[in-house]
């Protein structure tokens, strides 16, 4: 991490390099922007709304329910991380959010079909309360959608003023102090960065331009970081991933991280691959297929936006075993990913893999699993850590102003890193990862699990 000039604020615990490091209090409350208030969306704001009136656990969050070890095994050590780290509380989050369909967030929660009736009419004054604002959206980058609810302007450039102007009004209308925004919208068609995504003044003449390289997502992503908002992304959109938009997250404090919320098959290969890995277990092949009948799969079944989501599947494995490293037991293995629409399923989407492997002398396994699973209940908790995560690196001097937030790789699909550093997919890794970054802003010893101080 680069060194940061030390600032004139709060506890300053000092890291093993020595630099000084400074973690700003969570103080008011926060507020959630939200593009695309779907099926996650809704998920995870009634979520939130049903823990803070103690309906439900937050089942599946690290920032409320995990521990983080601090010094040796036998110290006994290991708080939770919302006691560890000035994380915001849960009762200062605000919500506001965009979609092109003109749904509350009840009305939009009960269409998604994902949480019981019963429990969302406990929440559910307080969820029709949060409308969307019209959305930044153009069916040319999401084919198989078609909403009303939208902004117009003369340009792209307008369309990013306009939502600069909404986010600035949340601000007065719900005294929130601070922000953060997660992409929660659909994937849009597969786009590869060009000269537009290069520098901040290119991208704004492509804005002017009304440039087909600049998708809604980017528009959203720019409206928020020249507000100092930072974003995370959560579908396998570029969006942030261009260089535009890392030199924007750095110049503005505005942290970024992305992309594609790590759940369902993806989720069970970074658990999987690195146990064949660690056996050195070759690996002869990998068929995926699953069926989803939500919103999600409906997007998905045009080609352009499955492209997207085929990019960032196909990438974990390669990364994970290494075959440049290891020839003989990943070298010529076969990948295939397929996803198929199936509306009856809904929100249940169901994953099966066929996994090929081969042990000691070369001789072959299987491996089936079929995982019928949640999407929405398993993406729901990533944004909740993630909105918090982002908070508390923007309040932090070493972070808040490095761009991307590598340590935050845990949550996806797809990791964003500087270029020419390749991502770790290793679920295992970016966990240790992420807890040693929480304990390096607080001085805490990092833990290798080396142990041999047990036996001097």
């Amino acid at each position: 991490m680069a060194k940061r000039q030390k600032t004139a604020s709060s506890p300053t615990p000092q890291s093993k390099n020595d630099t000084a490091i400074t973690i700003q209090p969570a103080k008011g409350k926060l507020g959630v922007l939200i593009p695309g208030m779907g099926a996650v969306a809704t998920t995870f704001v009634a979520g939130v709304e049903s823990i803070r009136k103690g309906l439900a656990s937050p089942i599946g969050s690290l920032t409320q329910m995990g521990t983080i070890r601090l010094g040796k095994r036998t110290e006994g050590r290991s708080p939770k991380v919302k006691e560890f780290v000035p994380l915001a509380g849960l009762d200062d989050l605000v919500f506001t959010g965009w979609d092109p369909f003109e749904d509350d967030m009840y009305t939009a929660a009960r269409k998604a079909g994902v949480l019981e009736r019963e429990l969302l009419d406990q929440v559910k004054p307080f969820l029709s309360s949060i409308k969307p604002r019209p959305a930044v959206f153009d069916r040319n980058y999401v084919k198989k959608l078609d909403g009303h609810h939208v902004k117009k302007g003369k340009n792209k450039m307008e369309l990013a003023e306009q939502l600069r102007a909404d986010i600035r009004e949340f601000q007065k209308s719900s005294g929130a102090s601070r922000f953060v925004t997660v992409w929660c919208g659909s994937t849009e068609i597969f786009l590869q960065p060009t000269a537009v995504h290069q520098s901040l003044k290119a991208f704004e003449k492509a804005l002017l331009a009304n440039d087909e390289a600049v998708a809604p997502s980017m528009i959203y992503a720019y409206a928020s970081l020249m507000e100092g908002v930072p974003f995370a992304n959560g579908a396998p959109n570029l969006t942030v991933d261009v260089p535009v938009m890392h030199e924007l997250s750095r110049k503005k404090e505005a942290p970024i991280c992305g992309k594609d919320f790590k759940t369902g098959q993806t989720l069970m290969k970074t658990i999987l691959a690195p146990g064949f890995k660690a056996r050195l277990l070759g690996l002869a092949g990998w068929f995926s297929t699953n069926i989803l009948g939500n919103r999600d799969g409906e997007v998905l079944d045009d080609p352009g936006s499955f492209k997207t989501k085929e990019e960032s599947k196909l990438s974990v494995l390669e990364h994970i075993l290494q075959p440049e490293l290891y020839p003989e037991l990943y070298g010529k293995f076969t990948h295939k990913v397929r996803i198929n629409y199936y509306p009856p399923r809904g929100d249940n989407k169901e994953g099966w893999d066929n996994i090929d492997i081969f042990g000691w002398l070369g001789y072959p396994m299987q491996i089936k699993v079929d995982f019928l699973c949640r999407d929405s209940i398993l993406a729901a908790p990533i944004v909740l850590d993630l909105v918090l995560f982002l908070d508390l690196a923007k309040r932090t001097s070493q972070l808040s102003g490095i761009g991307i937030q590598e340590w935050l790789s845990f949550y996806f699909k797809s990791p964003m890193t500087p270029p020419g550093l390749y991502p770790e997919h290793d679920l295992f890794i970016q966990l240790m990862k992420l807890k040693n970054t929480l304990r390096h802003l607080k001085g805490e010893e990092l833990i290798t699990h080396l142990g041999l101080e047990y036996y001097d």
